[in-house]
């Protein structure tokens, strides 16, 4: 699924996209389309000029003139890319947008997992309501994650994958930040120190700082707004690495499972929580 770096990196390539109005929009796949038809989501759209592309955790928000916000969430094999109106059609294209340049904008989604929403007309996920801050911003302060931490019994892998703590981590970025942190995936959340947040949320920034710096992870699907894949995957140290050596100290990565998702993690490196006796 792609992460706030991949979403990021979307973002940025489809910078072009600015100032430019839609001219038609076709949909092929209308369940991509939540909370309105795709007649209804085709008049929302033909018209107008894109004059904002900003991105909110996951999601990224394309802004429209007159006033209006286009959602849009990749999920696990969404694409959003421009291409010349006269390109081929990739297999799985949904929704294609034609531009006042000659370009279209097109969305291609193998599962279909991936949607538009467009803010004011129709249902907004209510995901997207309840977004934490964002990791990449002045707002994340270790004493406000601390105290939510607090009150979590679960793992802090799991902590870090609920996008109402904090906006935009996904499977790959929770394990890389966790090992740059040396904090085991299934240490207790409450039982870490305001010192240990402190340390994770450093190393979630600087995690998710390289990934975008290296163009987002391609590990099967990701593709930026010109069709180009990311460069990341080359920089992972654990995810995806089990029964490799970790770079670190020459131990052997791991594979678990924590809260149903595939966890990687170095042993030696990341030293399992200590389970204190009661007496």
């Amino acid at each position: 699924m792609p992460e706030l770096p991949e979403v990021e990196i979307v973002r940025r390539t489809l910078s072009p996209l600015l100032g430019q109005r839609m001219m038609a929009v076709s949909v092929s796949g209308p369940d991509v389309i939540r909370g309105l038809s795709a007649e209804a989501f085709a008049a929302q759209l033909v018209g107008r000029q894109v004059d904002s592309l900003e991105r909110r955790g996951k999601y990224l928000l394309i802004g429209l003139t007159p006033k209006a916000t286009v959602l849009v969430h990749l999920r696990m094999t969404g694409r959003l890319r421009l291409a010349d109106a006269t390109a081929p059609l990739e297999r799985h294209t949904h929704v294609r947008i034609a531009l006042e340049s000659g370009g279209e904008l097109r969305y291609t989604d193998q599962r279909r997992f991936g949607g538009f929403w467009v803010v004011g007309e129709g249902t907004v996920p209510d995901g997207f309501r309840t977004l934490g801050p964002e990791p990449l911003s002045g707002d994340l302060a270790a004493g406000h994650v601390h105290q939510k931490l607090s009150r979590r019994s679960g793992p802090i892998k799991a902590a870090l994958l609920d996008q109402r703590l904090i906006a935009g981590i996904g499977n790959i970025y929770a394990d890389e930040s966790l090992f740059r942190a040396r904090l085991h995936p299934a240490t207790p959340a409450h039982t870490l120190s305001e010192a240990d947040v402190g340390r994770l949320l450093t190393a979630v920034r600087q995690t998710l700082a390289s990934a975008i710096d290296h163009h987002g992870t391609t590990i099967s699907d990701f593709l930026d707004g010109r069709g180009e894949p990311g460069l990341n995957a080359q920089q992972l140290k654990v995810y995806g690495r089990q029964g490799l050596s970790c770079e670190g100290c020459g131990g052997v990565i791991e594979k678990i499972r924590i809260a149903g998702r595939g966890t990687h993690y170095c042993p030696s490196c990341q030293q399992p929580p200590r389970i204190r006796k009661v007496r």
